[in-house]
C-alpha cells in the first residue's frame, strides 16, 4: 500500500523540514486506522501480511518524520547523501571546539542538587544550539545545498545527544 511511497508521500505533505506536528500526528491515527491488521483479521494470509507491512511502513514514516534528526537524515536520503559516511570536512573545527567546550562544562558540574540549576542553564544553551541547527539545516536543505546541511545534520546529532546526556544525568540526581 505504501511501500512504494516516501515517508512525506504516505501523509500527503511536502519533503520539508518543517513539519506540522500536530497535522502529522492526526494524519498518522487516521491511516493508522485505515491499515490496521484488525480490518483484515478474516482475510488471507496475503492480506494480513500485506496489513501488518502497511502498518509497519506507516509506523516507520511517522517516527521518522516526528523526529528532528531522522527527519533531516531521511531528507538527505532522500537525495542521496550517505550521512553514515562522515569525512573530516564534514565536521567544522568551531563545532568540534564548541563540543569540547560544552562537555567540559557538563562534566564540571557539580554531581548533587546543587549543579541542578546550572545543569538547566547549559540545556537552555545547548537547546537553543539545537533549534539554530535545525533552522540552518531546513535553510540549507531547502536551497540544496547539501554539503552544509550535512554539517546542520551531524550538529544537531551532536546537540540532541547532550541533551539527552544532561537529561540522564538530572534523572540520576533527581532519583527517578
Amino acid at each position: 500500500m505504501f511501500s512504494d511511497k516516501s515517508f512525506f508521500e504516505v501523509f500527503s505533505i511536502a519533503a520539508r523540514f518543517e513539519v506540522d506536528l500536530i497535522a502529522l500526528a492526526d494524519r498518522y491515527r487516521n491511516l493508522q486506522v485505515q491499515v490496521h491488521p484488525d480490518r483484515v483479521a478474516d482475510g488471507t494470509e496475503q492480506q494480513k501480511l500485506q496489513a501488518i507491512q502497511a502498518a509497519s511502513y506507516l509506523n516507520e514514516a511517522y517516527e521518522t518524520l516526528s523526529s528532528p534528526q531522522r527527519r533531516a537524515a531521511y531528507l538527505l536520503q532522500l537525495r542521496g547523501v550517505d550521512v553514515n559516511r562522515v569525512d573530516q570536512s564534514d565536521l567544522s573545527p568551531a563545532l568540534l571546539l564548541e563540543q569540547i567546550e560544552l562537555r567540559e562544562r557538563l562534566e564540571g558540574l557539580p554531581r548533587d542538587e546543587s549543579g541542578l540549576t546550572q545543569m538547566e542553564q547549559l540545556r537552555v544553551s545547548i537547546e537553543e544550539r539545537h533549534l539554530e541547527s535545525q533552522e540552518q539545516f531546513a535553510h540549507n536543505i531547502e536551497h540544496e545545498n547539501l554539503a552544509n546541511a550535512k554539517k546542520r545534520y551531524y550538529e544537531m546529532q551532536y546537540f540532541a545527544k547532550l541533551i539527552a546526556e544532561i537529561d540522564s544525568l538530572e534523572e540520576v540526581l533527581l532519583g527517578y
